[in-house]
C-alpha cells in the first residue's frame, strides 16, 4: 500500500470509525462485544481493499457498503449459531431516566434483532440519519424501493414492541 493510501485509510478511520461502530452496533442487537469485532472486521476489509477504490461512489458510501457485505458475511457463517446477547443491564445505582432510556434502547434492539439481516441494516443506517438515497445506494436498490422497505420494517418494529 502507498503512503498516500494509509494517509487515506487513517482519515476513513477518524471520521467513520463511530458511525460504523453505530451500525455494527445495530446489527449486533446492542451486543458491544460482537459490535466491536465486527467494527475491527470492517476497517481490515477497508484496508484490504484501499487500493481498489475506485470512485465510483463516495469514501463514505464505500466503507458503509463494505460494512454491510461485512455484517452479512458475519451472518452467512454463523447462521446456525443462536445469538444469544452477553452483558445485561450492569448492576448498581443508576438514575431512574437513564435507565429508562437504557431499557427503550435495549426494547428496540431486541426488536431490531427480530428482523431479516437486510432489515436490519437498512434501518440502523436509517436511526445513523443517512440520507434515502445514500442508503437506497449502499443496499443496491431504487430509493422508491427503500422508502416501501424502511414503511414496513417500522410498521413491524411498532409490532413487535407492542407485544414486547
Amino acid at each position: 500500500m502507498n503512503p498516500t493510501s494509509q494517509t487515506t485509510f487513517q482519515e476513513l478511520f477518524n471520521k467513520y470509525q463511530s458511525m460504523i461502530a453505530q451500525l455494527c452496533l445495530g446489527y449486533a442487537s446492542g451486543d458491544h462485544d460482537l459490535a466491536s469485532d465486527l467494527t475491527q472486521e470492517v476497517f481490515i476489509n477497508t484496508w484490504n481493499a484501499m487500493d481498489r477504490f475506485e470512485g465510483r461512489s463516495s469514501y463514505k458510501t464505500w466503507i458503509y457498503r463494505i460494512t454491510v457485505n461485512t455484517c452479512l458475511q458475519y451472518h452467512r457463517k454463523n447462521k446456525y449459531q443462536k445469538y444469544v446477547p452477553i452483558g445485561e443491564k450492569e448492576t448498581g445505582i443508576e438514575a431512574e431516566e437513564s435507565g429508562q432510556k437504557e431499557e427503550k434502547s435495549n426494547d428496540l434492539y431486541k426488536a431490531i434483532d427480530q428482523l431479516s439481516k437486510v432489515d436490519r441494516l437498512i434501518i440502523t443506517m436509517v436511526l445513523e440519519e443517512l440520507e434515502y438515497e445514500e442508503i437506497a445506494q449502499i443496499i443496491g436498490i431504487s430509493e422508491t424501493n427503500l422508502r416501501v422497505k424502511i414503511h414496513r420494517i417500522k410498521k413491524r418494529l411498532k409490532k413487535l414492541m407492542s407485544y414486547g
